[in-house]
């Protein structure tokens, strides 16, 4: 019997009436035949609530605790999906992270997968039952109890498939896979049907919030086939959209394939500072870097702040070291603003036309940084969803 891996997101599982849909389409998959483990994430925005809370009692709440408290959100939703299923007659049970044998490293609040040992989902398979897994969260070498960053309940889904050598990992979402940009910013933005894991790797990364950026560097690793899908499209309708991820795809005939805008970044400036301090006090202070950079005048980084819960007590280590912090609170905040393709810096022909249009639009870049599949702008932050249309208009749309 096939094995296929599910994930649903919180919109999917926000409340109870959509839980119950969830479990419907799970035995739709059981009637085709498929041997099925589901990964859910918290219901509707239940994670933000309890995060919310914790900085309610500090404005800098212990990592630890943090898991401690986040992981709870997974574990509602994965028993009353469970109950949902042996409602329907079907033989279901529940597994938190570390129950499934998904093993991380020991950093709190964005941990990484070292090892995922499914045996016990491999012995509920066999009997029969569908598996129903708490996404986002694992334990650690030393038992402890931990939690992947934002959006880790695509990396527990695809570590799972990997594992398990599933035909497939299935994620659903409210939206019907990838487009060339956030639609709720840019109204032209176009579906794509088909992307590679690199291009969809460096959406990611550049701030985009269909798939994880650790969960498509899995899927890459592991050659794991990803179908991005929206839970309120038909069971089986062929007019119902998706965004295949797989290793090979047909070569794209414009050079830039989306644009992707982020304004939740913090920039730190360190001048006359070497890089390898910046990277130390970053690592001390368990701040993950999403890009870092030096010159003969001193050192600089970009912060994803999604994943940074104690923002305000890093900031403060940084500036006690003597270096710059432009983040949301400051009054030049920054976005970044990423186009993403193949082969952009073959030729300066691109970046000169992406600068151009910046130009056109008022922007004057604080920095830029580029690699064949991507080329980053960091722009004042109230620029940046218009520069982000704007170059969507200039290489999207026509």
């Amino acid at each position: 019997m096939s094995v296929i891996v599910q994930k649903y997101g919180g919109s999917s599982v926000a409340d109870l009436a959509r839980i119950g849909r969830v479990a419907d389409r799970v035995m739709e998959a059981r009637r085709e035949g498929h041997a099925v483990v589901v990964v859910v994430s918290a219901m509707g925005k239940t994670t933000d609530q309890l995060l919310a809370m914790a900085r309610e009692v500090s404005a800098a709440p212990p990592r630890r605790e943090l898991d401690m408290l986040l992981s709870v959100g997974e574990r509602i939703t994965m028993a009353l999906l469970a109950i949902a299923l042996q409602q329907r007659g079907a033989d279901a049970i529940s597994f938190t992270g570390s129950q499934s044998g998904i093993l991380t490293n020991d950093r709190h609040f964005d941990a990484r997968i070292v090892e995922v040992r499914p045996y016990r989902i491999e012995d509920e398979l066999a009997r029969g039952r569908v598996v129903i897994v708490a996404g986002y969260q694992g334990v650690s070498y030393r038992r402890e109890i931990t939690t992947l960053g934002r959006g880790g309940s695509d990396t527990t889904a695809v570590a799972l498939a990997a594992a398990l050598r599933a035909d497939r990992c299935e994620i659903y979402s409210d939206v019907d896979g990838v487009y060339t940009a956030d639609p709720r910013v840019v109204p032209g933005a176009r579906h794509l049907p088909a992307l590679g894991y690199a291009e969809l790797q460096e959406m990611a990364e550049s701030g985009a919030k269909v798939l994880n950026a650790e969960a498509v560097a899995f899927a890459k690793r592991e050659r794991i086939l990803i179908h991005a899908r929206r839970t309120d499209d038909a069971h089986g309708d062929p007019a119902a959209r998706e965004t295949v991820v797989r290793g090979e795809v047909p070569p794209a005939p414009e050079r830039v394939r989306a644009v992707v805008g982020d304004p939740h970044v913090a920039w730190v400036r360190a001048d006359g500072h070497a890089l390898a301090e910046l990277l130390a006090l970053a690592e001390r202070a368990s701040v993950p870097l999403r890009a870092s950079d030096w010159t003969a005048a001193g050192a600089s980084a970009w912060v994803s702040l999604a994943r940074v819960p104690d923002w305000e007590r890093a900031a403060a280590a940084f500036v006690a070291a003597g270096m710059t912090v432009v983040d949301p609170r400051s009054g030049d905040a920054v976005a970044c603003v990423s186009v993403v393709g193949d082969g952009l810096t073959e030729e300066g022909s691109l970046l000169r036309e992406v600068l151009a249009v910046a130009a056109a639009e008022g922007c004057a870049p604080r920095a830029v940084t580029s690699s064949a599949l991507r080329i980053t702008l960091a722009v004042a932050r109230a620029a940046g969803d218009g520069l982000t249309r704007a170059l969507h208009r200039r290489f999207c749309e026509g």
